[in-house]
């Protein structure tokens, strides 16, 4: 995340391996960024297909706060996260 601004971003996953995603086989995971609070939400992911993986790390960097990078590793489990930076 590049802070200054407030952002969003969906990450888009399917099985990568066939067209199960035309028949609605796949997830979205939407991240917000308040920029004046210093808040990411990770919201909770929406859909489903299957091997899915339900747990995730994620290594999340913001870049540009006091000219520094500020690093934080999560854990998520599909339900809504807000991380302070």
């Amino acid at each position: 995340v590049y802070a200054g601004n407030d952002g969003n971003f969906t990450l888009y996953e399917d099985e990568g391996d066939n067209y199960n995603y035309e028949k609605g086989k796949y997830t979205l995971i939407p991240f917000k960024w308040n920029d004046k609070v210093r808040k990411l939400l990770i919201d909770k992911r929406v859909g489903t297909y299957t091997g899915q993986n339900n747990h995730r790390i994620f290594n999340l960097e913001i870049i540009g706060i006091n000219k520094e990078v500020i690093t934080r590793k999560v854990s998520y489990e599909g339900n809504e996260l807000t991380i302070q930076f």
